[in-house]
């Protein structure tokens, strides 16, 4: 049967202290919206209903970067998750099949627990996802008979023996789509909020005699963000869920807690990454690549056998190229680094091409921008830059071509021609003491009027 996804984002999140809406707080650099669009998408759904409120403009845009075809509804008030839910039904008008309520700040559910509801589905009318709770708290408690769930109470309104039950409510939940708003026209807001809760739908559902029932799932899945501190834990779950997949990959990392992850990094096997190393959005990195200690990696792409760092910086648009060497406090942007090229200690190599088999000496800068647009530096082959040489672009060096230490490049260079650009050297005797007490007398005349 056609599944579909109703994904409840509306929420301020007061908790959290921030003009961001709750549900775009990033785990791994990859908003917490995206994370459980993504959870559902193992499900195949038909469609994708992703309810917002608060910032509405701007989660409409994050729903649809992730996937463009997400149907975006408002819920001008927040009036409840079921009133957020009934939102939702003119986007699934002509759907016939089931619905999963998820919550956009419930990142974490796994593609194995929304099998299984969906599974449980095709036997009850209703389907809950519970969790064993390490320490209930005031979690609603879920009361079950056999597999029928009974009823959900609330920790407030629980007597001592249910407060006992450590099977705790989700929210989750997956329904029939007709059923399921059928349901919901008949929830109330008789309470002390006035609001429409969507978990009173079972209630509802057990009095018509209808086959309610829950599934379980580990406590990790359900984890939901409500602060800052949330947003932490959940982060850190994130990253040792992916250091350990890296693990099982065949990726050895040197200090595993050290090292940061982002929601789409991929590193081939038999990679070592040394400790503390943070990937940004968009790494790719392939197998037998060292990546040296305090290196920052975003929005590039790592080939094999390359060294990178320590202490390097690839920026969006680097693409190094198979046993590149890139050394200590060097930063590469928008650049290509040819085969075998070695670019080993502090320079800048920013909107650039540079050949394989080059060799850039220490200092050396790419001067790409001119303070209105960027420009090109090209690099041939097998080309050796000097120490300390300023690449004044749009330059090009041809293959084999060398430039002195301390250059400052402005024309092209021909290939196998060596570039020299220095001004004549001139010591002047004994210039250096009378400069240093001309120098010491100064000091000491401002020295006297301050006093």
């Amino acid at each position: 049967m056609a599944t579909a996804l109703v994904i409840l984002a509306a929420g301020k999140g007061t908790r959290m202290n921030s003009d961001l809406p709750k549900v775009l707080h990033p785990i791994a650099h990859l908003p917490m919206l995206a994370h459980a669009m993504r959870a559902g998408q193992a499900l195949a759904p038909e469609r994708v209903v992703i309810v917002a409120g608060h910032g509405a403009e701007a989660v409409s845009r994050a729903a649809r970067e992730e996937n463009e075809e997400a149907r975006v509804v408002l819920q001008e008030e927040q009036l409840g998750t079921a009133h957020a839910v009934a939102q939702a039904r003119a986007a699934l008008d002509g759907f016939s099949g089931d619905v999963v309520v998820l919550y956009g700040d419930t990142p974490f559910i796994g593609a194995e627990t929304l099998e299984r509801m969906i599974d449980a589905r095709r036997d009850h009318d209703l389907v809950i996802l519970g969790f064993k709770a390490a320490d209930p708290a005031r979690y609603g408690r879920l009361v079950m008979q056999g597999d029928s769930l009974e009823r959900i109470v609330e920790y407030k309104d629980a007597t001592e023996a249910e407060r006992a039950i450590t099977f705790c409510n989700s929210g989750l939940m997956a329904c029939r789509a007709d059923l399921l708003f059928e349901l919901i026209e008949a929830v109330g807001n008789d309470n002390a909020s006035a609001e429409y809760y969507l978990t009173d739908v079972v209630e509802i559902a057990r009095n018509r005699g209808l086959s309610v029932t829950a599934v379980s799932c580990d406590e990790a899945e359900t984890l939901g963000v409500n602060s800052r501190a949330d947003l932490a834990a959940a982060d850190a779950v994130f990253q040792a869920r992916a250091r350990a997949d890296l693990l099982d990959l065949g990726v050895t990392l040197m200090a595993p807690d050290t090292v940061y992850l982002s929601a789409d990094t991929v590193i081939g096997r038999d990679t070592v990454i040394e400790p503390n190393v943070v990937f940004g959005p968009g790494v790719t990195v392939e197998s037998g690549v060292t990546i040296r200690a305090f290196s920052h990696l975003e929005g590039c792409h790592v080939s094999r056998g390359a060294v990178v760092g320590p202490y390097a910086r690839l920026r969006p648009g680097a693409e190094l190229a198979e046993d590149t060497r890139i050394g200590n406090f060097v930063e590469i942007k928008q650049a290509t680094i040819g085969e075998g090229a070695k670019v080993n200690h502090l320079s800048y190599i920013g909107d650039a091409s540079v050949g394989a088999g080059t060799n850039i000496g220490a200092g050396t800068i790419t001067c790409n921008y001119d303070g209105v647009m960027k420009h090109r530096t090209e690099i041939g082959e097998r080309v050796f830059i000097g120490s300390d040489t300023m690449l004044i672009a749009p330059v090009r060096i041809g293959d084999n071509a060398m430039t002195a230490t301390g250059t400052v490049v402005t024309r092209d260079v021909e290939p196998g021609a060596l570039a020299l650009a220095r001004s004549p050297q001139e010591n002047k005797p004994g210039y250096a003491v009378k400069l240093f007490n001309m120098l010491r007398a100064r000091k000491a005349k401002r020295d006297a009027k301050k006093g």
